[in-house]
């Protein structure tokens, strides 16, 4: 078997990693900038993207990389952009990446990483958690499938703290609908008396990838009024601080529509975010984690259920 050693990205690599992406997903990658070489050197060059590659025979196999919003001093970054040749599979080649790039997050100061999870195959939730990432929500219908056809892909958002620091989740008393995932949660993550300070506006909303994203510090009434008059074809992705007040927001979401999905990092902060979402079609999913497979289970009961 021939032997895969790692190395950082250069700059020269740009290109071939353009090939590489085409070559797995052909056109439906749904971050465009793996399609312009020049647009993956500026990512490196701006500090967006801190990468490493996988080689075979001198040619770049495997992909993934880290990503921080690099203007917003983020103390979160992603794993992401994970991708591996068919041919190479097999190999443990994206584990091997992303243990490394694990560590080279604790060179970056980043308090802990992020990951977004296909549901299309188990292979990416198989290894977040061997990584050590914590799966803890779910985003229905997040991005236009990257694996050609006309559908939309759930995707699993999961979470490592780095070592020597903590996210603890704000000590709640939990809605019965939701106190058995947010009890595990507790157990990973750990609790906190106080809530980390919000940063940026209270309101943030914008249309991406088909969805209209929404990130809200508190749902304060009138805001809540103006919600209940989105137009009902849209389909909306909420993330909502968790803080004092979550279990009366759950409910007065529900009644206009919104199910809640589990809890995200807020990466401009140290706190957490409760998801929402309203508007989509959800599958019957196998998940490899059995805290999400039973929340996707609860979402689909709840959405056979219409508001009044």
């Amino acid at each position: 078997m021939d032997t895969v050693t790692l190395r950082r990205y250069r700059i020269d690599d740009a290109a071939a990693v353009n090939c590489l992406f085409r070559e797995v997903y052909g056109d439906h990658y749904v971050q465009p900038h793996v399609y312009l070489p020049w647009m993956i050197s500026q990512n490196h060059c701006e500090g967006r993207w801190h990468s490493l590659v996988a080689l075979m025979n001198d040619k770049i196999c495997g992909h993934a990389t880290l990503f921080r919003q690099a203007a917003s001093h983020s103390l979160t970054a992603e794993l992401a952009l994970s991708v591996v040749h068919p041919e190479t599979r097999g190999q443990n080649i994206a584990t091997l990446l992303g243990q490394q790039l694990l560590i080279h997050a604790q060179a970056l100061d980043c308090r802990g990483v992020t990951i977004k999870q296909v549901t299309h195959h188990p292979y990416t939730q198989r290894m977040a958690a061997g990584l050590g990432f914590h799966s803890c929500g779910l985003l229905p219908d997040y991005v236009p499938t990257p694996f050609g056809g006309p559908g939309r892909e759930t995707i699993i958002v999961g979470h490592c703290c780095i070592d020597g620091y903590r996210r603890p989740l704000p000590k709640l008393v939990w809605p019965e609908a939701c106190r058995e995932l947010m009890l595990h949660l507790e157990t990973a993550f750990g609790t906190t008396d106080n809530a980390a300070p919000w940063k940026g506006p209270k309101v943030h909303f914008e249309y991406a990838s088909g969805r209209y994203d929404m990130v809200l510090k508190a749902l304060e009434d009138d805001l809540f009024r103006q919600l209940g008059q989105l137009p009902a074809q849209w389909l909306i992705s909420l993330r909502l601080r968790l803080a004092e007040g979550f279990a009366s927001a759950l409910h007065k979401l529900a009644a206009v529509g919104f199910i809640f999905t589990g809890i995200a990092p807020d990466d401009r902060s140290e706190g957490w975010l409760a998801l929402f979402h309203r508007g989509y079609q959800q599958p019957a999913l196998t998940l490899h984690c059995s805290h999400m497979q039973r929340l996707q289970e609860q979402i689909r009961q709840t959405s056979e259920i219409k508001p009044q």
